[in-house]
């Protein structure tokens, strides 16, 4: 019985220290320091919130830059998150991919040659908010038509929203696709 009793005891106190304490303290403390990003990096527009800078977001038309595919679930949806587990021997893989390149290269016809993979592939969760630079200069043309604005002027906005490596050699240079498509609608107003 005495062991019982101590049992009960640690784990009601260890549940009250690790279950509630620690976490309403880490919490604060990402209040504190980093309000930010403990508040889920969101991005707003005029007291609105868009979206988050983590998260891809499906845009539709034209007009807009394209994510990169999601494999979680119908689109972007963060409790799906996760790759699709297709290894790169996979013939659902390649079937997919090459439907989405057909499928793109019938919708754009100025697609030609070869398309950035982040074009085609999803990422290892299936959320990811950024593009590569290649990937956006080769939607330039389709964007820049699309909003009837010069391609020049859609590609001098890319190389200000270019995010460098991390670290300055981890990764790769990146586009964050929601807050290049708010540049652009701020562009086209």
């Amino acid at each position: 019985m005495k062991t019982f009793i101590t049992a009960t005891l640690v784990t009601i106190v260890l549940t009250i220290l690790l279950g509630i304490i620690y976490p309403l303290a880490m919490t604060g403390i990402a209040q504190l320091i980093f309000p930010d990003k403990a508040n889920g990096s969101l991005v707003m527009v005029k007291d609105s919130v868009v979206g988050s800078s983590l998260l891809g977001q499906t845009f539709a038309t034209a007009k807009y830059f394209h994510s990169r595919p999601s494999a979680a679930g119908d689109g972007y949806d963060p409790l799906k998150s996760g790759g699709s587990n297709l290894g790169p021997t996979s013939k659902a893989l390649y079937n997919r991919i090459k439907h989405d390149a057909d499928s793109l290269r019938a919708l754009y016809p100025e697609l030609k040659g070869d398309l950035p993979s982040d074009m085609l592939t999803t990422s290892g969760s299936g959320l990811d908010p950024d593009i590569t630079l290649e990937n956006a200069m080769t939607q330039a043309p389709i964007v820049a038509k699309a909003n009837n604005i010069p391609v020049e002027e859609i590609k001098k906005m890319i190389s200000e929203k270019l995010k460098g490596r991390d670290l300055g050699f981890l990764g790769e240079e990146r586009i964050n696709v929601l807050e290049l498509n708010i540049a652009l609608l701020a562009k086209q107003k």
